[in-house]
């Protein structure tokens, strides 16, 4: 249903940095790279970067995030590491959750900007 996202960064370098070591556990890696913009994805981009210079870091409750799918419980902790390592901060460590349907494996980040990303895979055991 959904194509791809896009969030803002306010310094682009940093962001491309950034998210290359995050994403990489979930198999995405740089594929486009323009003036404004940075595009990641397996095949085609699905997770943009978009500069914006006079960006204020998101606040901690603007209830916004996006989720991106992973493999397996050691991609969603590899994801959450990555992230810390790279200067971004936990918004809920790797772990169990409830769904609305079912329960499933996760980890909230926030990127220096403030956007809040989750990693998540569905266990079948």
């Amino acid at each position: 249903m959904i194509d791809h996202v896009s969030i803002p960064v306010s310094d682009l370098a940093r962001a491309a940095e950034f998210w290359e070591r995050v994403l990489a556990p979930l198999g995405l890696s740089r594929l486009v790279e323009r003036e404004r913009t940075v595009g990641f994805g397996k095949r085609y981009p699905e997770f943009w970067l978009n500069l914006r210079e006079d960006l204020v870091p998101a606040s901690a409750d603007t209830g916004a995030h996006v989720c991106l799918r992973a493999p397996h419980r050691a991609a969603v902790e590899a994801f959450h590491a990555a992230a810390i390592v790279q200067g971004g901060r936990s918004d809920g460590e790797p772990g169990p959750r409830q769904a609305s349907v079912t329960t499933y494996y996760g980890a909230f980040v926030r990127d220096p900007d403030g956007n809040k990303v989750e990693a998540v895979t569905f266990p079948r055991d």
